[in-house]
C-alpha cells in the first residue's frame, strides 16, 4: 500500500482534509503532518516536515497545500532529493511524473477547485516515470 505524507498551511487545510480523505477512500494510506486549524501558521515550517518525511523515505510520495501552492513548493524544492511540482492544470499532473518524477505534488487550497485538484491526483498517480534521458536530467537537479 502507498504511504502518502500530506501537509499544509492555515490557507490550505480545508483542501487538504479533502485531499486526506479522498486518498483514505480509495486505501492509500495517508500520513498527516498538520496543520489542523485556520490558525495562521508559517508554511515553511509544514514544507520542512514534509521533505524530511520524504528524504527518511517514511512515505511514498508528499502533497503540500498553501493558499497559492506557490510558497510551500518553493520552501520544499530547497531540499536537496525533493522534487516538488505545482499541478496547476491537468497536462502539468502528467507530465510532472512522466518526465520530472515528482516526489512531492502541490495545490493552491485558495486558488484551484477541489474537484481539479483531486482529477489531477488521479492523473498523477496513474502517470508512469518515463526514464531514460529524463533520469539523467533529475540526476543533474542534485549536483
Amino acid at each position: 500500500m502507498m504511504k502518502i505524507a500530506i501537509a499544509s498551511d492555515h490557507g490550505g487545510v480545508d483542501l487538504k482534509e479533502i485531499i486526506s480523505n479522498f486518498l483514505k477512500n480509495k486505501n492509500f494510506e495517508v500520513v498527516d503532518l498538520g496543520t489542523n486549524d485556520t490558525t495562521s501558521v508559517d508554511y515553511p515550517i509544514f514544507a520542512d516536515k514534509l521533505a524530511d518525511n520524504i528524504l527518511k523515505k517514511e512515505s511514498d510520495l508528499g502533497i503540500l497545500v498553501c493558499g497559492t501552492g506557490v510558497g510551500i513548493s518553493i520552501r520544499a524544492n530547497r531540499y536537496k532529493g525533493i522534487r516538488a511540482a505545482l499541478l496547476y492544470d491537468d497536462e502539468v499532473a502528467v507530465m510532472a511524473k512522466k518526465h520530472n518524477n515528482a516526489n512531492v505534488i502541490v495545490f493552491g487550497g485558495r486558488t484551484m477547485n477541489s474537484n481539479d485538484v483531486l482529477k489531477r491526483i488521479d492523473i498523477f498517480l496513474n502517470t508512469e516515470f518515463e526514464g531514460g534521458r529524463h533520469q539523467k536530467r533529475i540526476d543533474l537537479l542534485d549536483m
